[in-house]
């Protein structure tokens, strides 16, 4: 039998703890070769600007294979739909049963928070209690979550085009009772941080690597997987020690390394190690307290396997879900 199970299901089982520990969990499994996780191709037609992508991944420790097919469709916003929507599909890599299929709303939003957490316990200076955020959207609120289960954050500094983005931001996390100031300019952000989440799908760069203090840890994450979009300037990328969640990925897709290594400012080797070789110890990371670290999340499928693995068992163990015999 096959699990399905809607938006509004999979909202309440979300749980960041334990979607954190499984991120870093397939993070390792990549960098230990037990896990298998291809580029992403781009599916597209002349006629339209809408990109398709199948994000495969394999995991040997999950007993799993998934593949979320994410639609990138810019011109929805006319039409007031969402610009992104996707479909996860989960199957035992045992049996070859098709075990469940989720919407990919929830499960996207959460495992990229989640992603960017194992980025920050890894790469951010201990000590940071104040958190930038670029954007202002139901990404922002969990970040903020996910930072909260690693870090000592006691300050938020956030900034967004919407005031009344902000607005509804500060009512989403006014009950963890942190410091929230409302910053008038993206600079302002980005001179306050230790540790800055940008989570914009900015096309043009929104961030200039000359407002990077010494000891900042960055997390980009907003821009659609284009080779011509970017939140972070070259200067930005240059300035930091840059680490991904796939460089095969990130060669394909991350405008934020495609561009400068274009222009000449820096080469693909530049890029200090995918995050699963920091978490297996195979690789450095944050090398001093003056470091400037940066991770460039593109989102890999073995992000979806990760949290899809977890939704999935939280389903049956509440009853949660319908059941489809689909080779009936």
């Amino acid at each position: 039998m096959t699990l399905i199970l809607k938006a509004s299901e999979l909202q309440a089982l979300a749980d960041m703890p334990g979607t954190i520990a499984a991120v870093e969990r397939v993070f390792a499994g990549l960098s230990r070769g037990t896990a298998v996780q291809p580029a992403p191709d781009s599916l597209l037609l002349p006629s339209s600007d809408a990109r398709f992508l199948p994000m495969a991944a394999l995991s040997g420790a999950e007993e799993l294979a998934s593949v979320k097919l994410l639609a990138d469709i810019p011109a929805n916003r006319e039409s007031s739909l969402p610009t992104q929507r996707s479909t996860i599909m989960l199957v035992s890599q045992l049996t070859g049963e098709t075990l469940a299929i989720l919407d990919g709303k929830v499960p996207t939003r959460v495992r990229t928070a989640a992603a960017s957490a194992v980025a920050t316990k890894l790469l951010a200076r201990p000590a940071s209690t104040t958190l930038g955020l670029i954007g202002a959207g139901a990404l922002a609120v969990t970040h903020v979550e996910a930072m909260l289960a690693v870090l000592p954050i006691e300050n938020v500094v956030v900034w967004s085009r919407s005031a009344d983005t902000v607005a509804a931001f500060c009512s989403e996390i006014s009950h963890y009772g942190l410091n929230i100031t409302r910053a008038s300019s993206v600079r302002d952000v980005v001179e306050s941080a230790d540790v800055l989440c940008t989570l914009t799908p900015a096309v043009e760069p929104l961030v200039r690597g000359e407002w990077f203090k010494p000891g900042l840890h960055v997390n980009a994450v907003g821009s659609r997987p284009r080779a011509d979009h970017r939140e972070i300037d070259s200067a930005g990328m240059v300035r930091a020690r840059v680490f991904v969640d796939s460089l095969p990925t990130a060669r394909a897709k991350s405008g934020a390394l495609i561009i400068p290594v274009a222009e000449g400012a820096m080469t693909f080797e530049d890029v200090a190690a995918e995050l699963g070789d920091v978490v297996t110890g195979t690789r450095a990371g944050r090398q001093g307290d003056d470091d400037v670290t940066l991770f460039n999340s593109v989102g890999i499928g073995l992000q979806d396997l990760a949290i899809g693995r977890l939704l999935y068992r939280a389903a049956l163990k509440r009853g949660v879900g319908t059941r489809v015999a689909l080779n009936n």
